[in-house]
């Protein structure tokens, strides 16, 4: 795709149906998914401390991370708004449906990650300012504008930008980049793969309409199936780390036990029968696992 291509007007029939309003620039910012960011990035801040966080860092850290994550995924939806029109999952985003034009996109993507940063140099400090341009980069540019569309483990490779949230909320607290900091970012990283295939599975159907050329697509279910469980064991083994480097204490182990157990289960209930539910099911409870073992981490921090 050229860069020419990105800010072409929408061929689609809604297009100028409808004008935009301010849930339209919020949808495109992924408001979920970043929300699901800034709790591992403020879980990440307090595991860097003994006590409490700086409330200025707290909220003018977060503030910052969130702006610049919302402009990356802007960015997401401008590369991939040509795509979107086929997809049914994605027909009905702001661009797609002509309510937000490409250039606008593009405008309001650097608006607010100018404010971001901003905010992040000024009120926090340098490092996580550029930490979390590098994220940014790495997600919206190398992964959506590259990754992507050049390999079936893009997920994989692509999967560290969106693993950094931890880091950038640690790196907000201590200005440094400290070696659990960076332990968390690898949890997130192994938990991408299993999250995201399963979804893959899911939309199948979709991608095909697509030159995307996810796992499923190019090698079929069953590999990806396979690949999904042996990545689920990585993470498990992974998440054990915490309590093996005395970061973390035994309540921690034995949530990331439980917690990694009924991962373990969904995925080998994706590979081991053919109930096309259980995609989904593996898919959602990925979600619920990554949130319940970061408050896991959290509450046992303050045991």
């Amino acid at each position: 795709m050229t860069n020419a291509s990105l800010l072409k007007p929408v061929s689609n029939k809604n297009a100028g149906s409808k004008s935009a309003n301010w849930r339209d620039y919020y949808e495109m910012c992924k408001p979920r998914v970043v929300m699901m960011m800034i709790l591992t990035s403020l879980i990440g801040m307090f595991l860097a401390v003994p006590g409490m966080v700086p409330l200025d860092i707290l909220i003018w850290g977060n503030l910052g991370i969130a702006l610049v994550a919302s402009a990356g995924a802007v960015i997401n939806h401008l590369i991939d708004h040509q795509v979107d029109t086929i997809m049914q999952r994605t027909i009905k985003r702001p661009i797609p449906q002509g309510k937000v034009s490409p250039v606008q996109a593009l405008l309001f993507a650097l608006f607010i990650c100018v404010l971001g940063m901003a905010i992040l140099i000024f009120l926090v400090n340098p490092l996580s300012a550029w930490l979390t341009l590098a994220s940014f980069v790495g997600y919206a540019i190398i992964y959506t504008g590259f990754l992507k569309r050049a390999t079936p483990q893009n997920i994989v490779i692509g999967g560290l930008s969106g693993a950094m949230p931890p880091l950038l909320g640690w790196s907000a607290v201590t200005g440094t980049v400290d070696a659990n900091g960076l332990l968390l970012v690898l949890i997130i990283f192994a938990w991408t793969p299993p999250h995201f295939w399963p979804l893959a599975i899911h939309r199948k159907s979709d991608y095909a309409k697509t030159d995307i050329p996810m796992l499923p697509l190019t090698h079929g279910d069953p590999l990806t199936k396979l690949h999904t469980l042996l990545y689920t064991i990585i993470m498990c083994l992974v998440t054990v780390l915490p309590y093996l480097t005395g970061m973390s204490g035994p309540f921690y182990l034995a949530a990331a036990i439980l917690l990694g157990g009924g991962f373990m289960y969904h995925s080998l209930q994706l590979l081991l029968t053919d109930n096309p539910r259980a995609a989904m099911r593996t898919f959602r409870y990925s979600i619920f696992y990554l949130i319940a073992l970061f408050i896991a981490l959290l509450i046992d921090h303050y045991l």
